[in-house]
């Protein structure tokens, strides 16, 4: 059912498949951006330290990337685990990163613009040429942050919270039309909808207690984490717990599940002519995976 595309990566996530058949993907716990050829070669696009997280292609051909400032880890049961803020955590981050040279820059950080940054995480450009991402914030012993969902300019000129609180939000994705913003809860395991009226801007009244409508939550004990949208409309969410991914429909039925040997299944995207390659992060194990999927993935804006 599954290719292995790469190994021995050090906790890959946000991957990015790539006009020439090679997939970047990050690897949080290296602080490196790595591109994976067909062939399973590696080579390092850039080393902005800290904790590099989602990516996305820019409007400019630049690479964008949210860095929740990094990470502890520990290793369990063949597992390479997040474990925490790093000892050397230095605040969240969002960069952007030349891939004909690796130069890092850094575009937006904690405190621009009024906004706090805790652990950007995931991002996704719409067709205006802004993007939104998500803050996870981090977790301290006896504490977590609370954060929000914000949006950006690329040309750094304008960085917005528009939803706060949110309850710790991990993957972040845009209907085919661009009118609804979805984002996965971690801790809750709840997928949110959010009416998009502009550029930046939700209808913050849409819900009973304020701009989310609770679209999909499973039940047992799981975490959602990234997320990917298809292009007939379905949310793909990357599962952990249950090691999968759930496909969920934009009215909030469950689609489908496809179940992945990970427990740290953390992200999809897809590629090919056909957009119907998926490409999975298996990130406890340090893996990239593909697979032939049923239906073809959304085209993104850049």
């Amino acid at each position: 059912m599954f290719t292995t595309v790469a190994s021995g990566l050090r906790f890959p996530e946000g991957p990015v498949a790539m006009p020439d058949g090679s997939v970047i993907v990050v690897e949080i716990a290296a602080g490196r951006i790595t591109r994976v050829r067909p062939d399973g070669a590696t080579e390092t696009v850039a080393t902005p330290g800290g904790g590099p997280n989602g990516l996305a292609m820019g409007p400019d051909g630049k690479l964008y990337c949210c860095n929740n400032g990094g990470f502890n880890w520990q290793e369990s049961g063949g597992y390479l685990i997040p474990h925490g803020q790093a000892d050397d955590y230095a605040g969240g981050r969002i960069e952007r990163i030349d891939l004909a040279t690796g130069a890092v820059e850094l575009l937006y950080k904690s405190g621009d613009f009024g906004c706090v940054l805790r652990g950007p995480n995931d991002i996704v450009f719409d067709r205006a040429g802004g993007f939104w991402f998500t803050d996870h914030g981090k977790t301290r012993p006896r504490e977590r942050d609370v954060t929000g969902i914000f949006y950006a300019r690329a040309d750094g000129s304008q960085l917005t919270e528009v939803i706060f609180p949110s309850e710790n939000p991990n993957g972040i994705g845009l209907s085919p039309d661009g009118a609804t913003l979805y984002a996965a809860e971690t801790y809750t395991c709840r997928l949110m909808a959010f009416r998009v009226t502009a550029p930046g801007k939700v209808d913050l009244a849409a819900g009973p207690g304020g701009p989310g409508i609770p679209l999909y939550r499973p039940a047992g004990y799981k975490f959602f984490d990234s997320l990917g949208v298809e292009e007939g409309g379905n949310i793909c969410v990357a599962t952990i717990g249950e090691s999968g991914i759930s496909v969920i429909s934009p009215t909030g039925e469950l689609v489908e599940f496809v179940p992945t040997p990970d427990i740290f299944t953390t992200n999809i995207c897809w590629g090919g002519e056909d957009r119907r390659t998926a490409y999975l992060t298996l990130s406890g194990s340090g893996q990239l995976v593909s697979m032939r999927w049923p239906r073809p993935g959304l085209a993104l804006a850049y």
